[in-house]
């Protein structure tokens, strides 16, 4: 299965919020609309949009409150992305320069913030202060979980709870903030707004896994950066959590970290890690998640939409980039 089915069900809406997010960047300064364009030229599965638009199948909002949602969950995640190249040093994301590389980390960060700003006014004219809450608090653990990463980097003394809460505020809560705001502004029944955002958070905890763990098993071509980029920026990921339980891989690692000398390379290492049980031991708590998520579909009503965030799941699970 394919975005491309949830695509074709929501295609005008998908249209609709691509417009919209080109107009809600647009700007009267010249530098910050050229950077806001050339982070729309890269694109990106748009995944959030399509979560908030799916979860508000199951309510009766207007069209066009929704579309002010989706673009609005979507700015979010683009203003992190910005701002993530800037404290990693990105060079390359997607295939293309970061704003940061083609222009500067001023530009970056002040793009970032005026994307984040944008998206504050799109949700004003909502009256339903649910909306506002649930918004805030999202970018509040999202700024936390920035900070923690910051905090965490070069650090070899981690373990799975630090990396669990980390994904928990950097990815899994925007996506669960996506199918629960879509919830909210279409009315729904309370027992299905929960049901949703859980939905939202098992999807997100397995999609942030499946993406450190595509980090070493998939190619610098399909990610659009180069392989192992987590652990060369200095951010342990689970997969290689799982592998300095090997004190060999443990000692390079911690190596490289203090900039010494150790008998096998970082890129060594990186091999090594793509190569090892700990992409089997992730991948299987990725599934878990996934599978949490499945069983929370199942108490869902049984509309359209269910089935797509059903083959969203299947897809997400099983991607390859």
């Amino acid at each position: 299965m394919k975005l491309a089915t949830a695509f074709k069900y929501m295609n005008k809406d998908m249209q609709q919020v691509e417009k919209q997010i080109k107009q809600v960047t647009n700007t009267e300064s010249s530098m910050i609309q050229s950077a806001s364009n050339h982070l729309l030229s890269a694109g990106g599965k748009r995944i959030r949009p399509i979560f908030v638009l799916l979860a508000a199948k199951f309510g009766h909002g207007q069209k066009n409150q929704m579309i002010d949602v989706a673009v609005a969950l979507e700015l979010i995640h683009m203003a992190s992305l910005v701002h993530d190249d800037v404290i990693d040093r990105s060079m390359v994301r997607r295939g293309k320069p970061t704003v940061n590389k083609k222009w500067n980390n001023g530009t970056a960060i002040y793009t970032g913030d005026y994307i984040f700003a944008r998206t504050l006014e799109l949700l004003k004219p909502f009256k339903n202060n649910r909306l506002h809450t649930v918004l805030s608090n999202t970018i509040h653990d999202l700024c936390i979980g920035e900070i923690e990463q910051i905090r965490d980097k070069f650090n070899i003394q981690q373990n799975e709870f630090t990396y669990f809460k980390r994904i928990k505020r950097k990815t899994a809560l925007l996506i669960a903030s996506s199918t629960q705001m879509g919830a909210i502004a279409s009315g729904v029944e309370p027992s299905t707004e929960r049901l949703l955002k859980q939905y939202g958070y098992h999807i997100g905890m397995s999609y942030q896994i499946m993406d450190d763990i595509l980090d070493f098993t998939s190619t610098e071509k399909d990610l659009g950066k180069p392989v192992g980029s987590d652990l060369l920026n200095g951010h342990i990921t689970l997969p290689t959590l799982f592998a300095m339980e090997d004190p060999t891989i443990f000692e390079a690692v911690k190596a490289y970290f203090n900039e010494d000398v150790h008998e096998l390379s970082i890129e060594e290492v990186i091999q090594t890690i793509k190569q090892s049980n700990a992409i089997e031991q992730s991948y299987n708590i990725s599934q878990r998640y996934l599978q949490k998520a499945f069983n929370t579909l199942k108490e869902l009503p049984d509309i359209e939409a269910k089935n797509l965030l059903e083959d969203i799941a299947e897809y997400l699970g099983q991607r390859k980039f």
